[in-house]
């Protein structure tokens, strides 16, 4: 009895000691046995962190997932990989292109969100070339029809999609405006030398025009906790192996809730961020936190938004609205969210 009473006493202290990974999510799924190989396509920015720490914390691998990760250079090579069978799941933008790949009937499903943009203190800002402010030339953003509007990306891009947001506030669209495809690391040069009258730009780069004083701020939260990036399945994932899909996403909203607050910068997670992303530990710990749902819902209502504004900008090849529902997989994060509880 005493060795039975002490061996429950040591049980629960080691319960109490073992690593957050472990604490954190004990779902009470068992892992596949043999282990299932995925391949995933991801484009190294802090917008997919979720799927670097489950990678590097074991969250996979607990799962019976042999996950391996390929580093790509933008959306459009996940895209090309998925649909020729190279990779089971890729981290994208939800950009113009997509939506016409799916109109097309291109065979992927959106199964987990990204980052979500923050409610308040976005460092993504709608900038205004500083002269212009103060000659009072521009007051608002109504006042910039007709004029230079920098974005990073092209026709169909994430930055055309946030600059159609600004621009919405002062009732314009990208018709009304001289629009620049300009790179994110040029824009604070193209405020100095005037070439540019507004842009849309996030950090470090939007710190350095602001600090240069030579752009001040017009407007900004264009898009308070929108889901601009996604994590895609092939649908052959889904319907060939869906236990497989259910525990990758299972182990992206266990990461998802390694995350929060404080957490952000522990230890273990500055490691997965610093394996797959070509930063350093500084720059992550000056940077304003990401924000990653700890429930992980994919909000439809969201990527509406995106398909109308991509839709109304005139990039899209179809002509009625696209339904994002049909394209999207809410199953894996509610089966998720039945097996660890609502945060």
């Amino acid at each position: 009895m005493i060795r039975q009473v002490f061996a429950s006493v040591l049980a629960g202290a080691l319960l109490v000691a073992l690593p957050a990974v472990s604490r954190g999510a004990q779902s009470g799924i068992p892992p596949l046995s043999p282990k299932q190989n995925v391949v995933v396509a991801y484009v190294p920015i802090m917008k997919f962190a979720t799927l670097y720490v489950a990678k590097a914390r074991g969250i996979f691998d607990k799962h019976g997932l042999d996950v391996k990760v390929e580093r790509v250079k933008s959306g459009t090579e996940v895209i090309a990989f998925l649909t020729q069978g190279q990779v089971d799941v890729g981290g994208i933008a939800i950009v113009a292109s997509t939506w016409n790949g799916w109109a097309k009937g291109m065979d992927m499903r959106i199964v987990a969100p990204g980052a979500l943009e923050p409610t308040t203190g976005s460092p993504t800002m709608f900038l205004l070339r500083k002269d212009l402010r103060e000659s009072g030339k521009v007051r608002q953003v109504g006042d910039l029809r007709g004029m230079k509007v920098a974005m990073a990306g092209g026709p169909g891009s994430g930055g055309e999609y946030l600059a159609a947001k600004a621009l919405e506030r002062g009732r314009l669209t990208i018709r009304d405006v001289q629009v620049l495809n300009t790179g994110n690391a040029d824009m604070p040069a193209g405020f100095a030398n005037r070439s540019i009258d507004a842009g849309i730009l996030g950090s470090p780069y939007a710190d350095q025009a602001l600090a240069a004083g030579s752009a001040v701020s017009l407007a900004e939260d264009l898009t308070p906790d929108a889901m601009t990036v996604a994590f895609v399945s092939s649908g052959k994932l889904v319907k060939e192996r869906p236990e497989v899909a259910k525990r990758f996403v299972l182990a992206l909203m266990e990461a998802a809730r390694l995350m929060q607050g404080g957490d952000y910068l522990a230890a273990e997670n500055l490691k997965a961020y610093l394996t797959h992303m070509n930063t350093t530990e500084q720059a992550l710990k000056a940077g304003d936190p990401v924000i990653y749902d700890p429930n992980q819902t994919i909000s439809l209502d969201g990527l509406r938004d995106v398909e109308r504004v991509h839709r109304e900008n005139g990039r899209a090849e179809y002509k009625t609205p696209f339904d994002p529902q049909t394209v999207t997989d809410t199953s894996l994060v509610d089966w998720a969210r039945s097996i660890l509880g609502r945060k």
